[in-house]
């Protein structure tokens, strides 16, 4: 039996963290998931990849796995990983097991190395007679009860509660937060596939790679007083297993805003004035979130000045709305003339 890296597989090194392995994870199924790579190879590569991170994501797995390493065939002596020790792994009884089902789908679908890895060492009449889940592994024999079978679903159910969590960051502006409505929030995921037979077979759904292509579309109504950073919960929008449990989404707030500098519900904006205007003073026509306004920049006013508008930002959270900051920017016409460049130069010989 050929032995798999699984660590290889996956592009990660052998102490990488559960951080690193869901994000080399996720960009190969991203870049192998059928749906998107039509080449030959990509399905394979695609089963390669979920048997990887089916194993190295589960601490209790990658421990047994870790522990046989490339010599996992060493006859006399091989030496169990931890928690079999008090198994048979001989064929004794006859030794071979009814079913061995993992989250709801035939192993059929994993290569040999990874049934005879998690399976063969089960092969035992103990396991055989009683049925028995160890680590998250559904050994069921005829003699299992549906009441171990609900409490072994629901001890996997607990453990990959968290891996059903999205997190994704929302693009929005001030006036996305000023309007407060609700905003479109489109994006895709690849959930495990909920279509799978249970007992095995070729699935339709997914076409036999266990996993689907979700695209979803929701509305999200904004909290009053969002801030840059603040993580916005939305229960039960996560992925879905094949228990029908649901993750929570959670979503980043980013502002992209081109207009506004936002520091909770105040906002800053730059105004563009000329070296003449900031040095007579003048007035300026500006657009803010509540419409436009006029105001008037005094005399000798400086390029980076603050002139506060107030009750002109976004709104607060009990009434009432934050400040809007004009920052004054002194910019130099491109177009200037002979005769503005000569009055210039006098300004500055003077």
């Amino acid at each position: 039996m050929e032995y798999k890296d699984y660590y290889e597989i996956l592009g990660v090194k052998r102490d990488a963290s559960e951080a690193e392995i869901k994000s080399a994870y996720r960009k190969l199924a991203r870049k192998y998931h059928p749906d998107v790579n039509k080449t030959k190879e990509a399905e394979s590569k695609f089963k390669d990849i979920n048997e990887a991170y089916e194993v190295l994501s589960d601490k209790a797995k990658r421990q047994r796995y870790d522990s046989l390493g490339s010599n996992w065939q060493g006859g006399q002596s091989y030496t169990p990983p931890p928690g079999f020790e008090q198994f048979n792994f001989g064929g004794g009884n006859g030794g071979a097991y009814q079913s061995f089902n993992f989250n709801g789908q035939d192993l059929g679908g994993f290569s040999d190395f990874f049934s005879s890895l998690f399976g063969d060492m089960m092969m035992g009449g103990g396991a055989r007679s009683q049925g028995m889940n160890f680590g998250g592994f559904d050994f069921g024999g005829p003699q299992q009860t549906a009441s171990s079978r609900r409490s072994s679903r629901q001890r996997q159910t607990k453990t990959s509660k968290e891996d059903l969590d999205i997190t994704k960051t929302l693009n929005i502006t001030a006036k996305d937060v000023f309007n407060k409505k609700p905003i479109s929030v489109n994006f895709s995921e690849m959930n495990r596939c909920t279509q799978c037979p249970p007992n095995g077979g070729y699935c339709t759904a997914c076409g036999g790679t266990g996993f689907t292509n979700v695209t979803k579309s929701i509305k999200v109504k904004l909290p009053p007083e969002v801030k840059e950073g603040q993580k916005v919960r939305l229960k039960g929008e996560g992925k879905v297993d094949s228990y029908g449990q649901a993750g929570d989404l959670y979503l980043i707030i980013h502002f992209t805003d081109k207009e506004y500098e936002v520091d909770g519900t105040d906002l800053t904006k730059e105004i563009e004035i000329t070296p003449p205007e900031a040095v007579l003073g003048t007035k300026k026509e500006i657009s803010t979130l509540h419409g436009n306004i006029g105001i008037k920049i005094p005399p000798k006013t400086s390029s980076g000045q603050m002139l506060r508008l107030k009750n002109l930002g976004l709104p607060k959270k009990d009434g009432g709305f934050g400040n809007l900051n004009a920052k004054i920017k002194i910019i130099i016409p491109k177009n200037l003339t002979e005769k503005q460049i000569e009055l210039y130069k006098q300004i500055q010989n003077s």
